[in-house]
């Protein structure tokens, strides 16, 4: 312990003693600290420390990060948000604002999922370190990749890699580009049909921070009409069957590979015929979160059916 040095914590009025005083008292068996190795900082766990000294320790159980100075104030931000003593709203908004000028690179979102703070927040507090100033083109998502934020141009990117290299697998050429499959597979085709690479809904158009299309005004929204009772019935059945012959497919069946495929496939037909119990009792103030995690999967599976169509139009 004597080796360990004082925490650059989130925290603006330092460590709560009656917090270390109570851990101290506690006979629960606490996690390993973490330390910042190349610096002996502790990264999380000084009120362990404190209460550690209080028994009249003299080691402790750690384990080590490595990476920056920035990344580790990073890691105490986010570990101080999933356990122990809650940062205040005011230690959130601080820490935030020392990433955003430490990490330009990292998202909106990346952020607010560190820091436990909106995103619509932490936007805000970027507009007002950066003075309005423009947004950086590339960004640091949740995820760990770095995404264009001009839809336009990761298109670009996508086809210049295409030009320079028109066999490659489409995802060599969406890792090279910063974009994904589904969209470097819709850029070949409109290049192969002479078409601009960039759709139109893009050209000009910003990118949210983790690498989405900015939203379209609500005039622009186009829904789908409503399915009635009887069409649902049928394409629920359509489903069963399509389901059930993938399932006596031995290519599926005898491979692990396949069991999983399978495994997906039967879970989304659950929550088909789930859905519309489900969807009722969600609650108000979840709605907005459920809804983002249903696009992203929805994107994944859009991304799944554009590389099997490719692979299926691909000649042997």
């Amino acid at each position: 312990m004597d080796q360990l040095q004082p925490a650059d914590s989130p925290r603006l009025a330092g460590e709560d003693e009656r917090h270390a005083r109570r851990l101290a008292e506690s006979e629960t068996e606490w996690p390993p600290i973490l330390v910042h190795r190349s610096t002996m900082h502790v990264i999380d766990g000084m009120h362990r420390l404190r209460a550690a000294k209080e028994k009249g320790w003299h080691s402790i159980k750690a384990e080590f990060f490595d990476g920056t100075a920035e990344a580790a104030f990073v890691e105490a931000v986010r570990a101080n948000i999933r356990h122990g003593l809650p940062l205040s709203l005011e230690d959130r908004r601080s820490a935030a604002e020392r990433i955003v000028a430490s990490r330009q690179d990292m998202s909106d979102r990346a952020i607010a999922e560190c820091t436990g703070l909106s995103t619509k927040t932490v936007g805000g507090i970027r507009r007002r370190l950066n003075g309005g100033s423009a947004r950086q083109e590339v960004r640091l998502g949740r995820d760990g990749r770095r995404r264009p934020l001009s839809a336009a141009e990761g298109r670009r990117r996508a086809a210049e890699a295409l030009t320079a290299r028109p066999h490659a697998p489409l995802r060599q050429i969406a890792k090279a580009a910063g974009v994904s499959v589904g969209t470097a597979h819709d850029v070949r085709e409109r290049i192969r049909r002479g078409e601009d690479p960039v759709v139109p809904r893009d050209r000009g158009q910003p990118r949210q921070p983790d690498g989405r299309p900015e939203p379209e005004p609500a005039q622009a929204v186009v829904r789908e009409p409503p399915v009635t009772p009887g069409e649902r019935e049928r394409k629920t059945r359509n489903m069963r069957a399509r389901l059930q012959s993938l399932r006596r497919d031995p290519s599926l069946r005898f491979s692990e590979s396949g069991r999983e495929l399978l495994r997906w496939l039967f879970l989304q037909y659950q929550a088909k015929a789930k859905y519309p119990l489900v969807v009722e009792n969600i609650p108000p103030h979840l709605a907005a979160t459920v809804a983002e995690l249903a696009i992203q999967c929805s994107d994944m599976w859009r991304s799944l059916a554009r590389e099997l169509e490719d692979r299926a139009g691909r000649p042997d």
